[in-house]
């Protein structure tokens, strides 16, 4: 009898935490993932590399750039090349600039620590041509090869909020 009140009592808090933490996602989320970058060095030929399945063409998508710097990151820029190739396997190739600091040296990343975060919107209300799996690499394309102090790359998809 005192066993099974403990497996319950045990059992009871495991699964209000899963409950909880499966609520937690963002539902209008596609993908939203990053990799770490090895020893916080990102040499040009380690490009990020993200598949995103898209089951609806016919709605809009954010695609968001995520980054993370350390501290010691000595530009207040960045610039990746953003690769694309989706199920007619046609690539396409953009170059993007993205802001990290204000004039003055104030991180625009939100800090934890000696890291800093940020999400970048780069294609907003984007609609994909077709339905299918489409590929997203990330190359940086500063002249620092490798550039130092980078801690995480990533990308978003998420479904348009927008009515």
């Amino acid at each position: 009898m005192m066993t099974r009140a403990f497996k319950t009592l045990y059992l009871l808090p495991v699964i209000l935490i899963t409950l909880y933490c499966s609520g937690c996602t963002d539902p209008n989320a596609v993908m939203d993932k990053s990799v770490e970058i090895d020893n916080h060095n990102w040499s040009y030929v380690n490009r990020a590399k993200f598949d995103v399945k898209i089951d609806d063409a016919n709605i809009p998508y954010n695609l968001y750039f995520n980054l993370r710097v350390t501290a010691d990151y000595k530009y207040a820029n960045i610039f990746i090349l953003m690769h694309q190739a989706g199920p007619d396997n046609k690539p396409t190739s953009t170059r993007m600039e993205f802001k990290l600091a204000n004039t003055d040296g104030e991180w625009l990343g939100t800090g934890s620590g000696n890291l800093y975060s940020y999400q970048m919107l780069f294609k907003s209300t984007y609609r994909f041509p077709a339905k299918g799996v489409y590929h997203f690499e990330i190359e940086q394309n500063m002249r620092d090869n490798p550039l130092r102090e980078v801690s995480d790359v990533g990308l978003r998809v998420e479904k348009d909020k927008a009515p």
